[in-house]
C-alpha cells in the first residue's frame, strides 16, 4: 500500500448555501397594498407572524396571492423560528376575517401543520376543505405515514381519486421511511404493472430502494429504464444509482457511472459532483476496499475538488477499518484545517477512528475536544471503551451521559451491552436491557439480542443463552446462534456446540465459520474423528477458510503477514529474533499450546507454523524495527487464538513493550504479561 499524504490546501470558505429569495414585486404597487415578503425576511426571522398580520390588516392586502407567497416562505425559513402556534394565528386571522380562500391555500397551511407535526389540525383542515385536489389527497397521506399510521394511509390512497405518479411516490417513499421495504417494492411493483409512467423521484426512491434490500437484479432494470427514458444527466438519480450499485456491491458499475460523471458536461453543479466524490468514496468503504477508498480520496484531493463532512467522515472509517493510525492522524489534521473541528458527527468519527487504531488516548481526548456533546459524541467513546475491554468507565461513561441528560438511543446501548459482554459484567447487562426497554421504550433488535447472548455464552451461562433465544423467539436469526457456538468452544461444551451448528446449519448451510468454530470445538476435546468429518464437509462443500493475515504500519508503509511468511525483505532477521525470544519465553515459563494444534491447523494452515503465526510475524517485526519504549500496534482479521494470548503476554514482560492487538472482535492491551481482557475474550 503506498503511503496516503495530504497536500496542503489553501481552500476558500464556502458560502453558506441561502434560502431562496422570493421574487419581489417590480410593477408599480398600489398605496393599499404593501409588499409583505421582505418584513418575513431571512434576516428578520424572529418577526411575529402577529405584528405581521397586523400590517397586513391595516394596509387592506388583498389575501390569495400574496398570503400564499407569505405561507410559501413559511416553509422555507429554518425551523425554530416558526412554530405550530404561528401556523395557527396565520389560521385563526384567515377564519376570523372570512377569507375565501382556494384550494392551493388551503394545501399550503395542511403542509405547514405537517412540517409542525400537527396531525389533528391537518385532519380538520382536511375535512373542512369543499374543494381537494390530488395535492390535498397526498399531504393527508403523507401525514398519516409520517405518524406511522399505514393502515389508514393506505385506505387514503385507494380512496382517493387524484390518484397519479405523485401518489404514488408518497407511499412509496412513505412505506420506506416506516422501514416497510417489501410492501414498498410491491406498490412499485403494482405501479408498473398498470402502465403508470415513472418520473425523476420515483426512480430515486425505486433506486433507494434496490439498495436497501440488495436487489441489483432490479437496479439493473430501473437503470435500463432511466436510460430510455432520458433521465441519465439527471445529477441525483445518477448518484442515486451510484449508492445503489455500491449498496449491491456492485463497485465496478458504480466506478463507470461515477467516471461518467466526472467527465459529464451535462453535471448540474459543483455540488453535485462533491456529492458523487463523496458517494463512491462511501462505497470503496462499505465493500471493504479501504485502499481503493485512500485512493480515490488522493485524486479528490490532487484535483482540487471540495471535500465535504461525508466525505471526510468515510475516510475516517477507511483508517477505522484497516487501523491505519498515521493515516487517522492525518484526517483529523485535514478535518481541523477546513474548519469541521465543532461539527459533532464528524468528530465523533475521529473518535471511533482513533479507537478502532488503537490508541484509546486520542479518543478520549478527541471526545473532550467536542464542546457540544450530543447522544452521537457519548455512543461514540462508549463504544471505544467497550471496544477496549475498559467496561467499567464505558457503564461510568453512560451513567456520566445521563447526568447530563442526553437520551440514549438504540446504538448506545449496544456499546454498553457490549461492554458488559467483554467485562461478564452479567447483572449489569440484565439490568440495562431491561432499561433500555423499560425506561426508553426502545425494541430490541439483533444487535441487543446478541450482545446478551454473547454475554452469558461467555460467562459459560450456555444454558440461560439458549433459553433467552428461545424466549425471544430471535431463533431465526444466524448471528445469535454464532454468539452461542463461539462460546461453545471457549466453555469446550460439545453437545451445545452441536446444537448450535444445527440450527446454523439450517439458516446458513455454507456458512465457513460455523464450520470452522465447530471444528475447532472437537479438536480441543481431541475428537479429531469429528474435527476431520467438519473439515471434510468443507471440501466437499467448497468452503474455503479465510486466510489469517496481521499488518503492522511503519512510517507511512503497511506491512503484512501470514503463517510462515518469507516474503518480506527481513524475514530472516525476523525468524532469526522470534527463534530466539521463543527460548527466552521458554525460560520463563511458557509453553506451546499442542491441545489447539488442529484448531491452528484451520486457522493458519500448518502444525509447524504454530510458533510463527502471523501476529506473531508482525509483533516481531515491530520490535526490531522500533525504539524500545515505543508501543507496538498489531492488526489482526481473525480471532486470535489462545496459544498466542499466551504468548504475547509473555512477550510484553520478556521486552517490556506494551503490545496493542486487534483482532476481529475486540482490542487486547498486553503490557507487562498481563492482558487489559483479563483472559476473559
Amino acid at each position: 500500500m503506498r503511503t496516503l499524504k495530504f497536500p496542503i490546501l489553501i481552500q476558500r470558505k464556502n458560502n453558506p448555501t441561502e434560502l431562496l429569495n422570493f421574487p419581489r414585486f417590480s410593477t408599480t404597487i398600489s398605496n393599499n397594498v404593501l409588499p409583505i415578503a421582505p418584513l418575513f425576511s431571512d434576516k428578520n426571522p424572529q418577526r411575529s407572524f402577529t405584528d405581521l398580520l397586523k400590517i397586513i390588516s391595516r394596509r387592506r392586502i388583498p389575501p390569495p396571492s400574496l398570503l400564499e407567497i407569505e405561507l410559501q416562505h413559511c416553509k422555507a425559513i429554518k425551523a425554530g423560528f416558526i412554530s405550530n402556534i404561528n401556523s395557527r394565528e396565520v389560521h385563526g386571522w384567515i377564519v376570523r376575517n372570512r377569507i375565501e380562500l382556494d384550494v392551493v391555500l388551503w394545501n399550503t397551511i395542511m403542509e405547514l401543520y405537517v412540517k409542525f407535526g400537527a396531525f389533528e389540525c391537518v385532519k380538520r383542515v382536511f375535512g373542512k376543505m369543499v374543494e381537494r385536489d390530488v395535492v390535498s389527497w397526498n399531504i393527508m397521506i403523507s401525514a398519516h405515514l409520517q405518524v406511522g399510521d399505514i393502515h389508514r394511509s393506505m385506505e387514503l390512497f385507494r380512496m382517493s381519486p387524484f390518484t397519479n405518479i405523485s401518489s404514488w411516490n408518497v407511499v412509496i417513499n412513505g412505506l420506506m421511511q416506516n422501514e416497510l421495504h417489501m410492501r414498498a417494492l410491491q406498490l412499485l411493483y403494482e405501479m408498473v404493472k398498470i402502465g403508470c409512467r415513472l418520473n425523476q423521484f420515483t426512480f430515486s426512491i425505486s433506486l433507494v430502494l434496490a439498495g436497501m434490500l440488495v436487489l441489483p437484479e432490479l437496479g439493473r432494470q430501473l437503470h435500463a429504464q432511466i436510460l430510455r427514458n432520458g433521465f441519465v444527466h439527471d445529477a441525483f438519480i445518477r448518484t442515486s444509482l451510484i449508492d445503489m450499485y455500491n449498496k449491491c456491491g456492485k463497485m465496478e458499475a458504480s466506478k463507470v457511472i461515477f467516471n461518467g460523471i466526472h467527465k459529464s458536461t451535462y453535471y448540474d453543479g459543483l455540488m453535485s459532483k462533491v456529492i458523487a466524490w463523496s458517494s463512491m468514496i462511501a462505497g470503496y468503504v462499505q465493500n471493504g476496499r479501504s485502499e481503493d477508498a485512500f485512493e480515490l480520496f488522493q485524486r479528490m484531493l490532487q484535483e482540487g475538488a471540495n471535500v465535504d463532512k461525508f466525505t471526510l467522515t468515510s475516510i475516517a472509517a477507511a483508517c477505522s477499518d484497516t487501523g491505519l493510525l498515521e493515516q487517522g492522524r492525518q484526517v483529523h489534521a485535514f478535518v481541523e484545517k477546513l474548519g469541521h473541528g465543532f461539527d459533532a458527527y464528524l468528530t465523533s468519527a475521529i473518535t471511533n477512528m482513533y479507537a478502532k487504531c488503537g490508541s484509546l488516548q486520542d479518543a478520549h481526548k478527541t471526545f473532550d475536544s467536542i464542546n457540544y456533546r450530543n447522544v452521537v459524541s457519548w455512543t461514540s467513546i462508549i463504544g471505544s471503551y467497550a471496544l477496549h475491554g475498559k467496561s467499567r468507565e464505558a457503564i461510568k461513561l453512560y451513567e456520566k451521559m445521563l447526568d447530563v441528560n442526553i437520551i440514549p438511543n438504540a446504538i448506545t446501548f449496544v456499546g454498553v451491552l457490549s461492554a458488559c459482554s467483554h467485562g461478564g459484567l452479567i447483572e449489569e447487562g440484565r439490568k440495562y436491557f431491561k432499561s433500555m426497554q423499560q425506561d426508553y421504550g426502545i425494541v430490541p433488535c439483533v444487535e441487543h439480542f446478541t450482545c446478551m447472548v454473547d454475554l452469558l455464552g461467555r460467562a459459560g451461562l450456555l444454558d440461560q443463552a439458549k433459553e433467552f433465544i428461545q424466549e425471544n423467539n430471535i431463533s431465526h436469526h444466524s448471528v445469535v446462534w454464532r454468539a452461542l457456538l463461539a462460546a461453545c468452544q471457549v466453555h469446550n461444551n460439545i453437545e451445545m456446540a452441536i446444537c448450535s451448528s444445527e440450527h446454523l446449519s439450517q439458516l446458513e448451510p455454507n456458512d465457513v465459520g460455523a464450520h470452522v468454530l465447530l471444528s475447532n470445538t472437537f479438536a480441543t476435546r481431541r475428537n479429531w474423528v469429528e474435527a476431520s468429518r467438519i473439515r471434510s464437509l468443507m471440501q466437499q462443500r467448497g468452503l474455503d477458510k479465510q486466510a489469517g493475515k496481521s499488518w503492522i504500519q511503519l512510517k507511512g508503509e503497511l506491512h503484512t503477514f501470514i503463517v510462515g511468511d518469507r516474503l518480506h525483505p527481513q524475514s530472516d532477521e525476523i525468524y532469526s529474533y522470534l527463534e530466539k525470544l521463543l527460548g527466552r519465553l521458554k525460560e520463563m515459563g511458557y509453553s506451546s499450546r499442542t491441545n489447539m494444534l488442529l484448531h491452528d491447523l484451520e486457522e493458519e494452515q500448518g502444525e509447524s507454523a504454530l510458533n510463527f503465526h502471523s501476529e506473531r510475524l508482525a509483533i516481531a517485526y515491530g520490535i526490531i524495527s522500533t525504539p524500545c519504549g515505543l508501543p507496538i500496534r498489531v492488526m489482526k482479521n481473525l480471532r486470535v487464538c489462545v496459544d498466542c494470548h499466551v504468548a504475547i503476554k509473555y512477550i510484553s514482560q520478556a521486552t517490556g513493550r506494551e503490545i496493542i492487538v486487534r483482532d476481529a472482535h475486540r482490542f487486547h492491551c498486553f503490557k507487562d504479561g498481563k492482558c487489559s481482557c483479563g483472559d476473559y475474550w
